[in-house]
């Protein structure tokens, strides 16, 4: 997720459902042992990784952000549209409204597809700003956005952790945005929603091995990573930042970027290394959903983009 000026919108371990009563799985152990690992410094290479599957068994879920749906179809015509292209659900905006988020989970339900996630994002008031005043306008909208996510059956929200700016130095972003998110955590575990910190061009967190540090701080359950694929292309490779974040991905965004121009571009038209990428996600065992994150069109583009999601997911 990214700014909004920008031409197309730039915005775990393995998927299961959360529920903390389960017995632990064996991926789950790998990424509880992954987290321990980089909490004491160990690095995330020293950590088991899960086998590489063939690639026959790698199925993980498809989904586009709500808002890239056609605006003139109701919003029982857009999930049946998910369903028909061969897509597993929907990121949704937050919504306030009970009885409108209630109408997005039935119409979701009915066409057999899902309300999965709930993109909140975080520019508008930082958790990281010098101004209380604007940190508690944030807060307030993030615990909104968990309530959101809750009423639409989403698992999680995503969540931009705070901005490094001229008035908000990187160490004050860093300290301001961890005491932030854990006073969060106790609405999280409330509602069932994860909150799922995204790596965005904030000027934060600008290394995966920061960044798996900066999670596993937490501590936390309900704390983890949304990671996008095409954010880290201009100043890194994201099959680098996969396998070191590894099982703390619970959701992903799809787009790619082109160095060059320095623009997000669909899927297959970048520098995304997509086998590559194929791969890393394959070797942390994440089979969770994976969201396009791009400008919205008609059917026959989405359809179009449809296709270049199973052309990634099959390694073709």
């Amino acid at each position: 997720m990214e700014a909004a000026a920008l031409v197309l919108r730039p915005s775990s371990f393995v998927y299961v459902e959360l529920n903390m009563t389960n017995k632990i799985k064996r991926r789950e152990f790998i990424g509880q042992v992954s987290g321990a690992a980089v909490a004491l410094g160990i690095g995330a290479a020293a950590a088991p990784a899960a086998a590489q599957e063939p690639a026959a068994a790698w199925t993980p879920k498809k989904a586009f952000l709500y808002d890239m749906l056609p605006g003139a179809l109701s919003v029982e015509d857009r999930f049946k549209l998910v369903r028909d292209v061969g897509f597993d659900g929907v990121e949704a905006p937050p919504i306030t409204d009970p009885a409108q988020a209630e109408r997005m989970r039935t119409a979701a339900e009915k066409a057999g597809v899902r309300v999965h996630s709930v993109i909140y994002g975080g520019w508008d008031a930082p958790l990281t700003d010098p101004d209380p005043a604007v940190r508690a306008r944030g807060m307030k909208a993030a615990e909104a956005a968990m309530q959101s996510a809750h009423n639409m059956g989403a698992d999680d929200i995503l969540l931009v952790p705070g901005i490094v700016t001229e008035k908000t130095r990187y160490v004050e972003a860093y300290q301001r945005s961890q005491k932030q998110i854990r006073e969060l955590i106790p609405t999280a575990e409330r509602l069932n929603i994860l909150i799922l910190i995204e790596e965005v061009w904030n000027k934060f967190l600008l290394s995966p091995l920061e960044y798996a540090r900066y999670l596993d701080e937490f501590r936390s359950p309900w704390v983890h990573s949304y990671f996008d694929v095409g954010n880290v292309v201009d100043f890194a490779w994201p099959e680098d930042w996969i396998r070191t974040v590894g099982p703390r991905i619970r959701r992903v965004h799809l787009k790619d970027f082109k160095r060059g121009p320095r623009q997000f571009v669909n899927i297959g038209d970048g520098d995304v290394n997509w086998p590559e990428v194929r791969r890393a996600f394959m070797e942390v065992g994440y089979h969770g959903f994976m969201t396009t994150e791009l400008s919205g069109g008609d059917e026959p583009y989405l359809r179009d983009l449809a296709a270049r999601v199973d052309k990634v997911i099959a390694g073709a």
